[in-house]
């Protein structure tokens, strides 16, 4: 079972690489709740705070796909330490505009949060991109496994950092440790590249697929971007069911317990699911992952008056094994599917079709809290997994009907 591990451990560099991708990594998930809490600080308007991170947001969309597109073009450190720089420095225009600028022209921070935004280091399409470059097989599916995996836990990690920093040293120091990582993380990201040998961009291949647009054209690139747009935003929609059903019952601390016991589920799944060297079934993985959502709706209310948090966490632990193991086979099938010279670009479009689902659903989910309660939340969480599953399982049939393309485009 530990073969695919054993073999990525063999892997020159592997272990530096990984460590460094994802600690520079660190500062993301938590700057979208820093900044909120800077921006609420500077305003008093939580409405403000959104709008503004939702210009970040933008511009981090925006330049997924480009980002990866200069990546595979260019050199890849040089690259990460512009933008690295570029990133600080807008997280500190940010801090420097709620200082100086009063809150009735808030509007003026909106261009600062753009730049920020489109600054964004591409450490992520970079990171998941450069395994198909140094292994195969069991042991590339292990390295995306372990990634997925250890990605959650940066989710857990990381705003748990940014909350103890906002609550000891305020909003200011927290955005400028931000900002000193989003820096620092970086280079040292680069510096890793460079010492295993990934200076250049790969070379191009004979796919032609450096024409412009090109990626859409590859059977099953736009599914698998939907797929994931629609199973990222089923899984921000539960972390907002679980905030909602904690505030009804008065113990907001418990949705922070129980997003930890998913991660754990994750986390556990993850692992062992990267200690397996058979192929990865994409189909069943995003099946598991729906159901487990799913198994939400009867232990909510107005189902399930309160509700108990015993079972409730039982199910997330339970069902969110499923969900690093869909994520890392996910990451997988994308590689497969683009073409070796426009990896970095796959996996930034990759990155803004999660950001774009995770758009749609936080307000769907708000609107289902508002109206029917947690249960049906869920309930909505849980069909936008099943839709993403559905892209799959399109995908698979058009696939099947396509013997000669199997090896290239399957992602059951």
């Amino acid at each position: 079972m530990l073969r695919p591990y054993r073999l990525l451990a063999a892997v020159p560099h592997a272990s530096s690489l990984m460590a460094f991708s994802l600690l520079g990594r660190l500062h993301m998930p938590a700057l979208a709740m820093v900044l909120a809490f800077l921006v609420v600080d500077w305003t008093g308007s939580y409405a403000i705070g959104g709008v503004i991170g939702m210009m970040v947001t933008v511009g981090q969309a925006i330049a997924g796909p480009l980002r990866g597109r200069a990546a595979d073009r260019s050199s890849a450190p040089k690259l990460l330490v512009v933008t690295g720089l570029g990133s600080g420095l807008g997280m500190v225009a940010l801090v420097l505009v709620t200082r100086w600028v009063d809150p009735a022209q808030w509007w003026l921070i909106l261009p600062v949060a753009m730049f920020t935004g489109l600054s964004h280091p591409p450490i992520t399409q970079i990171g998941r991109a450069i395994w198909p470059r140094l292994t195969d097989g069991p042991a590339r599916e292990a390295a995306f496994a372990v990634e997925a995996t250890l990605q959650e836990l940066l989710f857990v990690v990381a705003p748990m950092l940014a909350t103890f920093v906002v609550a000891i040293w305020g909003t200011v120091v927290a955005m400028l440790a931000c900002a000193a990582w989003a820096t620092l993380g970086s280079i040292i990201f680069a510096a890793s590249l460079l010492r295993a040998g990934l200076r250049e961009a790969p070379a191009e291949g004979t796919s032609g697929a450096r024409e412009a647009g090109s990626l859409f054209r590859v059977r099953g690139f736009t599914s698998l971007l939907l797929f994931y747009a629609a199973l990222v935003g089923g899984l921000i929609s539960i972390d907002l069911v679980l905030v909602g059903w904690a505030r009804e019952r008065g113990a907001p601390e418990l949705a922070g317990l129980l997003a930890m016991v998913w991660a754990v589920g994750s986390l556990t799944g993850g692992l062992v699911s990267g200690g397996f060297a058979a192929r990865p079934r994409l189909w069943l993985r995003v099946l598991l992952a729906a159901l487990g959502m799913a198994a939400l709706v009867p232990a909510l209310p107005p189902i399930a008056d309160p509700g108990s948090p015993w079972l409730v966490g039982a199910i997330l632990l339970i069902g969110g094994a499923a969900i690093a193991p869909t994520l890392a086979a996910g990451n997988g099938r994308i590689a497969d599917l683009a073409p070796a010279e426009r990896r970095s670009e796959a996996f930034g479009w990759l990155t803004s079709a999660t950001t774009l689902g995770g758009a749609i659903a936080s307000p769907l989910a708000g609107w289902m809290l508002d109206i029917s309660g947690p249960a049906m939340a869920a309930a909505a969480a849980a069909g936008l997994a099943f839709v993403g599953f559905g892209f799959v399982a399109h995908h698979s049939a058009r696939a099947s009907r396509a013997p000669r393309e199997r090896e290239q485009t399957a992602v059951t």
